[in-house]
């Protein structure tokens, strides 16, 4: 589930990307906002599906307030969720050690 919620993490970041960096753009820049509503709306779909997942995929799993405080605040802002992978991926690693 935490792998899963990795890769939930990084959709989201795209989103936010795609909807900042080309669909905004294109609105206010072109005049030509086609974009908008549909990538905002996929872009809402993966922040809901990343607010959900990291619940599920986090609870019980030793996360300190900080930790969760910092996950939960990366999906706020634009390359967020990328800058906090590699946390994930530490903590990912050291569940899987702590496992065997």
């Amino acid at each position: 589930m935490f792998r899963f919620f990795r890769h939930i993490a990084i959709f989201e970041g795209v989103t936010t990307l795609a909807l900042f960096l080309v669909a905004m753009p294109l609105k206010y820049l072109f005049d030509t906002p086609g974009l908008v509503p549909p990538v905002g709306m996929i872009h809402g779909w993966a922040f809901i599906a990343y607010i959900a997942t990291m619940i599920v995929a986090l609870w019980g799993m030793g996360f300190t307030p900080i930790e969760w405080m910092r996950t939960t605040i990366a999906s706020f802002f634009p390359f967020g969720t990328f800058l906090n992978d590699p946390f994930l991926r530490r903590k990912q690693s050291e569940m899987e050690a702590n496992r065997t």
